[in-house]
């Protein structure tokens, strides 16, 4: 199943895709509804976040070979997690499929993109093991980690480099019913491919992280898990397009804007 949150006129409400049609629904995809008489084609709705979530996570260095090409940047050797751990992002640098990320003008020109899985919890979970965890998983989704690297590098924390407002597209909607080891990632820049992984290759899955988490952190429904990119990533520039697409879910596609 395809769920999204998208507006038609004045109103946002929760819908199902189907085809090219969105059926908007009563009620929440993480407890009971039904669906109404409203249908609406998909070209005419503006689609929105495709949830606004109680709490924002994000995996780490998650993936070897992004791991090595940050090393190898700062002149170092790679060092690679011994365990599962988590950090946090921040509601307000959540954009929209198709909604512009805007550089600051004092930014540097080391604003690059991260493509990535989301995992989207379905129902409370504490304290689950890994064998169960991907059963509190309602479905996922797409996100763009934007990152400004000076600031990553020089500021004591990521609450810029990583959470200046539209630094964290993310749609275009949920998909349910899917094995995250079978996803493929693929990143383009205008057009061109600039990146591609397996979502499997990961140092930590799903199940790992969700376990990890869920022995000290209730984990509620709605809540969301960045779960990291692999390889090179490179600058955006004023006018470019980033897209980043996940085999069985789609594309998420942003224009960039650099302030003047």
């Amino acid at each position: 199943m395809k769920w999204c949150r998208f507006q038609s006129g004045k109103t946002a409400a929760c819908g199902i895709i189907k085809g090219e049609t969105v059926v908007e629904v009563d009620g929440s995809p993480f407890e009971s509804y039904t669906e109404t008489r409203k249908i609406f084609p998909l070209e005419a709705v503006k689609l929105l976040v495709p949830v606004i979530p109680p709490t924002f996570y994000a995996a780490g260095l998650n993936y070897r070979e992004h791991a090595t090409v940050i090393a190898k940047k700062r002149g170092e050797e790679p060092t690679f997690p011994t365990q599962a751990d988590v950090g946090y992002r921040a509601n307000n640098a959540l954009i929209a499929h198709n909604e512009p990320i805007v550089i600051p003008k004092d930014a540097s020109e080391l604003v690059q993109y991260e493509g990535e899985l989301v995992a989207v919890i379905g129902k409370r979970c504490r304290r689950v093991s890994e064998d169960r965890a991907l059963d509190y998983v309602f479905g996922y989704t797409i996100g763009n980690d934007v990152s400004e690297r000076t600031w990553q590098r020089n500021d004591r924390t990521l609450w810029r480099a990583k959470n200046t407002d539209t630094f964290k597209p993310m749609g275009p909607w949920i998909v349910t019913g899917l094995y995250p080891d079978d996803l493929h990632v693929t990143i383009r820049l205008n057009e061109g491919i600039v990146g591609e992984y397996d979502v499997g290759s990961a140092i930590f899955g799903v199940r790992q992280l969700i376990s990890r988490m869920s022995q000290y952190l209730t984990l509620h429904p709605g809540d969301i898990l960045w779960m990291g990119t692999d390889g090179n990533t490179e600058n955006m520039e004023d006018g470019d397009v980033v897209e980043v697409e996940i085999s069985e879910i789609g594309v998420l596609r942003n224009p960039v804007i650099r302030e003047r």
